[in-house]
């Protein structure tokens, strides 16, 4: 059974990195699924893409974003993480890991699992 489950901070200052991290299991993230990614869901608006890795470690990033995204992977736990720098109260959101075979969905549809979400909200 594949299962993916988000942790992260809970609340982030202004200006610092939030990082919050997918675990997954029943499932390789070097050999299953072509992306792993991070969707957002800001309070009273849609799903956000904001990322995604593949198999092999690459990666790619919502444009707007792509200057203060960053994805990495430890393959010896399983987990893939996402890094967000200075942030802003505008990146408080339901932070979620997805898998898939879809590039940049923003709709549930495009994705076969999801986490639950991990709330992260940007205050000082």
């Amino acid at each position: 059974q594949v299962q993916l489950q988000e942790s992260g901070p809970g609340l982030v200052k202004p200006s610092q990195t939030l990082s919050v991290t997918c675990t997954v299991s029943g499932v390789s993230i070097t050999s299953d699924y072509p992306y792993w990614s991070w969707i957002r869901q800001p309070p009273g608006k849609e799903l956000e893409w904001l990322g995604a890795m593949n198999s092999g470690g690459s990666t790619w990033y919502k444009p707007s974003l792509k200057g203060r995204t960053s994805i990495s992977r430890d393959t010896s736990k399983n987990q893939f993480t996402l890094q967000l720098s200075s942030v802003t109260a505008e990146d408080t959101a339901v932070y979620y890991c997805a898998s898939g075979t879809v590039l940049g969905g923003s709709t549930r549809s495009s994705y076969d699992y999801w986490g639950q979400g991990t709330q992260v909200t940007v205050s000082s």
